[in-house]
């Protein structure tokens, strides 16, 4: 092995990573720094802004306290949230410059309440990834809203669900699909 042609190449990549985490190409995969997330919910009119993740790795507290304003507002169960979730929030947050709170219509669901929503509403998913921590209904003021649905479109990140009469887009991490409800 020749050390002389692969310490500059070493050097080279090293040098290439830290340049394209610093231009943003993945602020949510960094391994240093912090990530925050602000929520209210509109059911409960609660409030939030935590941090989630810091240096290296999720914050217990953090994850229980966005846990707990998650849960199901209408049975108050608590359910855990998928930190892949919070991640793209934050992905979203971040490529939209959001300075606001994501209002929050629903995310955890318990079973008992999927089934008492199925009887409805027709768009109600029998198997909801509501029911497993990995979906959340949002509202944003404005043309926050539109942004945050071609955000979510552009990441494909997983399901987009746009909601225009009751002024929601739904995320999610399941495959990438889109609809319109």
């Amino acid at each position: 092995m020749n050390t002389t042609t692969s310490l500059p190449r070493r050097r080279l990549l090293t040098l290439g990573l830290g340049a394209a985490l610093a231009i943003g190409v993945g602020p949510a995969l960094a391994s240093r720094g912090e990530r925050r997330l602000a929520f209210t919910h509109l059911h409960t009119g609660e409030s939030l802004q935590v941090a989630y993740w810091q240096d290296g790795g999720y914050v217990a507290d953090g994850i229980a306290a966005i846990n707990h304003l998650l849960r199901d507002h209408r049975s108050g169960e608590a359910g855990a949230m998928e930190p892949q979730l919070l991640d793209l929030l934050f992905r979203l947050q971040q490529r939209l410059g959001l300075q606001r709170p994501y209002a929050v219509i629903s995310a955890y669901r318990s079973p008992q309440t999927n089934a008492l929503l199925r009887q409805s509403s027709s768009g109600v998913a029998k198997k909801s990834l509501h029911m497993e921590g990995r979906a959340i209904d949002v509202r944003l003021p404005g043309d926050a809203m539109q942004a945050l649905l071609r955000a979510a479109h552009d990441l494909r990140g997983g399901g987009v669900g746009y909601y225009p009469r009751s002024g929601f887009i739904h995320l999610d991490t399941g495959p990438f699909r889109t609809w319109r409800g």
